[in-house]
């Protein structure tokens, strides 16, 4: 690739929000910063605390950021579909998924677009060398390396980090696997989405990053929400 070709891409962030008025502000600001190609698309689930309002009065002088408001909780998922529907829609090269409460740092952001010249799936991984966690209970770091090491045994991906949510996708990649084919909605939709790009044979690389405590607000996963994504990724693997 020329580094005209390389300027020319437009890249999209999506950043799915339930009630986070506290940190959109600030993370679409950094998130712009990174690099003057990106623009962002706030997909949010008729937050009650005003995160669409906070996007709107971004908007209003940065035509860079763009919102898609929907009537409610419509899940994880559907949320990534949308933004994966806008990207396609309005002609990104690379369309990047990121958490909206500063657990992802967007400083990752330009190693995982210059890594996208080498691979079709970059992944923000927090269990490969140099990457981690800050800050997080014994009991929850051990449920996700369960989470993963589940996930990577039953859908026989190399794959080390398969429910990390901070993720690039070449334009290729979304236009050949047809993610609107996905079954999962919830956080199950990661990993249904990483067996169905390795199963059409695009290259996956991770890139490791220090995946950090959310800065404000609450998390927004429930337990019932694990326990469904366990039983979707069986389904996953069974439908091999």
């Amino acid at each position: 690739m020329t580094a005209s070709s390389r300027l020319s891409e437009r890249i999209l962030v999506i950043l799915p929000t339930y009630n986070e008025a506290e940190n959109v502000t600030g993370l679409t600001r950094l998130v712009l910063q990174q690099d003057e190609r990106i623009d962002v698309l706030v997909v949010d689930d008729g937050s009650p605390d005003g995160t669409g309002e906070r996007v709107e009065e971004l908007r209003a002088d940065e035509p860079r950021v763009h919102l898609i408001r929907r009537p409610g909780k419509l899940g994880l998922g559907t949320a990534y579909l949308a933004g994966f529907r806008f990207g396609l829609d309005e002609g990104y090269s690379l369309v990047f998924t990121m958490d909206c409460d500063f657990s992802h740092n967007p400083r990752y952001l330009s190693q995982m677009i210059e890594k996208l010249r080498d691979c079709d799936l970059v992944v923000g991984s927090r269990y490969v060398k140099g990457g981690g966690i800050e800050n997080w209970p014994w009991y929850r770091l051990l449920l996700s390396r369960f989470a993963n090491f589940y996930a990577r045994t039953l859908l026989r991906l190399e794959l080390r980090d398969c429910t990390a949510g901070f993720r690039g996708y070449r334009r290729e990649v979304l236009e050949g696997v047809d993610p609107f084919d996905v079954r999962s909605s919830g956080y199950s939709f990661l990993e249904e989405m990483a067996w169905k790009v390795s199963r059409a044979g695009f290259s996956i690389a991770e890139v490791p990053i220090v995946f950090e405590q959310r800065q404000a607000g609450s998390s927004k996963i429930e337990s019932r929400e694990i326990y469904l994504a366990a039983w979707k990724v069986l389904i996953t693997a069974l439908r091999r």
